[in-house]
């Protein structure tokens, strides 16, 4: 059924259902903390479930914005901030915990700081500034939600698929993230050092 269907039928109802993807992120942003809490305690099942239901809503209400053509600053602003918020913890915790090499959290979130420090730079250098993720950033996040969803499996101890995926882990999947990251890395900082420079040239 079209976005416009949708809108006829819901009549009253439409402004509220628009925001509906932005709540259920808000919910996303509200998840990271006891999963945070369960990790430390290290209920390893507990936290997987609470990573799982994350990543459904973040499907959810991505596919809600699209269905209900309820695209927002808001939205767009708090879905990256969600997923980063949990990325990070996880990595920080199961660093802690000895489950993931120090070097390897460092190298993800000096990534991220480099490209925080790049768009702040070229905001004040230039102006406003969208940045949308490449295709090889979302290859790379999306690696680092698996190799983080499989160390949970691993320590969750589920008959027959943690030794399995603790294989995979070990040292595979971290090698293949840390070559991702740097590559990621490079791409951003190739790809906007271009574009500011592009950019300062340009009149008005």
């Amino acid at each position: 059924m079209p976005a416009s269907e949708i809108r006829a039928k819901t009549g009253k109802w439409a402004p509220l259902l628009r925001q509906l993807p932005n709540l259920i992120t808000v919910l996303r942003v509200l998840l990271v903390l006891p999963t945070a809490w369960y990790l430390w305690l290290q209920h390893y099942l507990v936290a997987l479930i609470l990573v799982a239901i994350a990543g459904l809503s973040d499907a959810l209400d991505g596919w809600l914005a699209r269905r209900l053509q309820a695209f927002t600053r808001v939205g767009a602003t708090l879905d990256p901030l969600a997923d980063k918020l949990l990325i990070g913890v996880l990595f920080v915790t199961l660093t802690v915990q000895q489950h993931l090499p120090l070097w390897l959290v460092v190298l993800a979130l000096g990534r991220d700081a480099l490209i925080l420090f790049g768009a702040g730079l070229y905001r004040w250098l230039v102006g406003p500034i969208q940045v949308a993720p490449t295709m090889l950033s979302k290859v790379n996040t999306a690696l680092q939600i698996s190799l983080l969803i499989g160390i949970l499996i691993a320590l969750a101890e589920i008959p027959y698929l943690s030794a399995l995926v603790y294989w995979i882990i070990y040292p595979w999947l971290i090698l293949l993230v840390a070559a991702l990251v740097l590559a990621s890395g490079i791409d951003y900082t190739w790809t906007w050092t271009r574009k500011l420079f592009a950019d300062r040239q340009t009149p008005g």
